[in-house]
């Protein structure tokens, strides 16, 4: 992993047991940003940046499988939201919908992965931490304040609550609407920037093969839904409803058993700005 030593502005690479205590700040890395890491004692920052240069492909594919755990091993997490107006403006708890911030689809993992997140405004001020923030945080994006206080506990929500998550979420690459999920659902697969919506699909196809959670099948897309399980939707469109759902897997419901694998999935949609 490359890190920023935030002392001398250069870059550091470290390996396996080497690695030091770091801080992560999401999106491109700029002066004011290396400067919130001298607030506390970490001298080491890594900016989460994705170059999508051809001949850094595959450190790029690498990076992005690994990107899950490189936050869950961060001693904080630093999110700046450029968009959040300072705290004499307005209260931040109806301020925080409002950000951009939480439409990004790489935001989910940066929020529930590290072990502590600390919220900056536009004027570098710091708002609150993931803890102090979780009810906001969690209204805004679905996602329980169990998970977001224990990311071990992401393991024990069905695939379609994650998937529920994500519809909120865009990316400016199709392709990236599934990898930025991958550590959502602890999958890993190579990267094909080109493949378009083959992604969402690939990562519902693997995601199946690891879980056999066959709440999967709940994704509808133009008429697919749950009363019609033949097709698997990589669609972000989520059925609306307020019951909860528990994990439905091929072992436990012998007539879902023939939709493991790549049986009915869909291409999915196109995305946005995020």
């Amino acid at each position: 992993m490359r890190l920023l030593n935030t002392a001398t502005m250069k870059v550091q690479t470290f390996m396996g047991s080497t690695m030091p205590k770091y801080a992560i700040l999401p999106g491109a890395m700029t002066k004011s940003r290396s400067r919130t890491c001298s607030l506390s004692d970490i001298s080491l920052a890594r900016a989460s940046r994705r170059s999508r240069k051809p001949a850094a492909s595959a450190e790029l594919s690498e990076a992005i499988n690994s990107m899950f755990q490189w936050y869950q091993q961060v001693h904080v997490c630093y999110i700046y939201l450029a968009d959040l107006p300072p705290d004499s403006k307005v209260a931040i708890e109806d301020a925080l919908p409002k950000c951009k911030y939480f439409t990004r689809g790489w935001t989910l993992q940066e929020l529930i992965a590290p072990r502590d997140v600390h919220v900056y405004d536009s004027t570098w001020t710091m708002r609150g931490t993931r803890l102090t923030l979780v009810d906001p945080i969690s209204d805004i994006t679905s996602v329980g304040r169990d998970v977001l206080m224990d990311s071990e506990e992401l393991y024990f929500i069905p695939v379609a609550t994650k998937m529920s998550w994500a519809s909120k979420c865009n990316t400016t690459r199709v392709e990236d609407i599934a990898y930025s999920l991958l550590g959502i659902f602890d999958a890993n697969m190579p990267l094909l920037y080109g493949e378009g919506h083959k992604a969402f699909r690939r990562l519902q196809e693997e995601v199946m093969r690891k879980t056999k959670d066959l709440t999967l099948l709940i994704w509808i897309r133009h008429g697919f839904g749950p009363g019609n399980a033949t097709t698997v939707s990589t669609s972000r469109t989520f059925p609306a409803s307020t019951s909860p759902i528990t994990p439905l897997s091929s072992n436990t419901s012998r007539r879902h058993s023939h939709y493991s694998g790549t049986c009915g999935t869909r291409p999915g949609p196109g995305s946005s700005d995020g």
